[in-house]
């Protein structure tokens, strides 16, 4: 499952995904114990992981234009890491929206989302450590379901939010700023399914 000069695609997908993961806990933990003093250090913090991310992006795509025989087709391969690469910048995309809105306190959704999208990315990693083997594999398709079910309760949790600050909230400030930060957790969920979605139809291409 190696390139033709031995570089390891699929190393890359699962280090993606652990940048992803490791996101996802630093959102966690920001959002568990939740002070607007600190979030600006954990923004650069979560903007180093993003970095880091997209260097390894970078790199791979150097490596396929040189590719002749790359093991899956080129443009699966640039698909797959530019939405892993997204599940980074979603997460990071929600701390940068509680620090531009100056949000001082957390609703309580929030905490679910967080645990929805920690599960999400968990998730990830272990269909990342299975992609190399899908041909064979036996357990792939329960992480694209999982993946696909997590999405579905993101969903429903972003319904129940808006309802809930719509009809307790009295403040046009307030309810603008989370209708958006709740947004962006909701679309970091759509996120984490779009990846489980394009290894699905790559598996399905090459069976």
């Amino acid at each position: 499952m190696l390139g033709r000069k031995g570089y390891n695609y699929y190393e890359v997908f699962k280090k993606m995904a652990e940048h992803a993961y490791d996101a996802s806990q630093m959102l966690q933990s920001t959002i568990d114990n939740y002070k607007i003093e600190g979030l600006s250090r954990k923004i650069t913090e979560i903007h180093n992981i993003e970095h880091t991310a997209d260097a390894e992006k970078h790199e791979m795509m150097r490596h396929l234009l040189k590719e002749f025989l790359p093991p899956i087709e080129r443009e699966d391969i640039i698909r797959l890491v530019e939405q892993i690469d997204n599940v980074v910048d979603s997460i990071e995309e929600i701390l940068m929206r509680l620090y531009m809105y100056n949000i001082k306190s957390i609703r309580h959704e929030s905490f679910e989302f967080v645990k929805i999208i920690s599960r999400c990315t968990a998730t990830l990693k272990e269909l990342m450590l299975e992609f190399p083997n899908f041909r064979k594999s036996t357990t792939i398709h329960k992480y694209i379901v999982e993946l696909n079910d997590m999405e579905e309760e993101g969903d429903r949790l972003y319904t129940a939010a808006l309802r809930r600050l719509y009809v307790e909230s009295q403040d046009p400030i307030e309810i603008i700023a989370w209708t958006q930060v709740f947004e962006c957790f909701e679309n970091c969920c759509d996120v984490c399914e779009d990846v489980a979605d394009i290894v699905e139809s790559i598996i399905m291409k090459n069976i």
